[in-house]
């Protein structure tokens, strides 16, 4: 085996194609669309080079500026809820379930599975409005109260939309929690318990920093998706009403494919690509300054 691995022909003769495919797949394209950020057009109409002109446009944009900052808003809320709800089902899978936690888990982890769009339909429904209430309405008829058009105003498409998130994804995040928390060793929970160590004590002090490194990962692979959502808004409302509720990646989908402007598109799909790097980069300096100080 070391001779194999030892002999440069051996290694890009097994590595050779795998890099070629990943090259081509990837960073063939990645390279072309940041190219294609320093010009204007399509394939059929032909492109003309404007420099840096995309990204003027960009920020002097005001439909640009309300998906940005819808984004963020989005991700930001979004993110702490998938969290916070998935740290606690973690919490309650370990130290009040523990070995019944099995069918719990299932079901919790069960709307992960589901296609988004019929998720979407599904929310729509329980939330309508109009001669067919949906149950949510219903429920506040029944309470005196009167029903609530959700999807007529920002806001309200907003609150279903996180909410249809957390109920899909937050079981995802619980197993990925529930798996960190089962590395951490009995005899340190035990040692932490002698000393005085209960409830809360136990989960800030112990249960917290021992699994700060899965908790730090969940909470980028939050932020990097919450940030290219597109399917659960585009199903939903459509962005609606009035493009309230539109994320970049459905703004740079409507410029590429409803306005044929490739390179103003690209521009946009390269904003998101520094927005997931630098937010990266921020939960990880963070980490490594909690960890310098403790």
């Amino acid at each position: 085996m070391k001779s194999v691995l030892g002999d440069r022909k051996a290694i890009l003769i097994l590595l050779g194609p795998a890099l070629l495919v990943y090259t081509g797949v990837k960073l063939v394209p990645v390279f072309w669309s940041l190219g294609l950020t320093f010009f204007t057009g399509n394939p059929l109409s032909g492109y003309e080079y404007i420099g840096f002109d995309n990204f003027v446009q960009f920020f002097r944009d005001p439909q640009a500026r309300a998906a940005l900052g819808f984004t963020l808003r989005y991700a930001l809320v979004l993110s702490i809820g998938q969290i916070v709800l998935g740290y606690a089902l973690a919490l309650m899978y370990v130290f009040v379930l523990r070995k019944a936690s099995t069918f719990v888990r299932t079901v919790v982890f069960f709307p992960t599975v589901l296609p988004t769009v019929a998720v979407a339909l599904l929310f729509k429904s329980l939330f309508a409005v109009g001669q067919q209430d949906g149950p949510v309405n219903a429920g506040l008829d029944a309470f005196g109260l009167s029903s609530i058009d959700w999807f007529a105003t920002g806001g309200g498409t907003f609150v279903v939309a996180i909410l249809m998130e957390l109920w899909r994804s937050m079981g995802f995040f619980a197993v990925l929690l529930y798996a960190g928390l089962l590395d951490i060793p009995d005899e340190v929970l035990e040692s932490a318990r002698m000393e005085g160590a209960t409830g809360w004590r136990l989960v800030r002090f112990v249960v917290l920093p021992l699994s700060l490194p899965v908790l730090l990962s969940s909470v980028i692979f939050s932020l990097n998706n919450t940030i290219k959502v597109f399917d659960t808004l585009l199903a939903l409302n459509d962005g609606g009403p009035g493009g309230q509720t539109t994320p970049l990646t459905l703004l740079m989908y409507r410029t590429v494919f409803d306005y044929a402007d490739y390179g103003y598109g690209s521009t946009i799909a390269f904003v998101l690509t520094i927005m997931c790097l630098l937010v990266t980069l921020a939960v990880f300096r963070s980490a490594r300054r909690d960890n310098t100080r403790s």
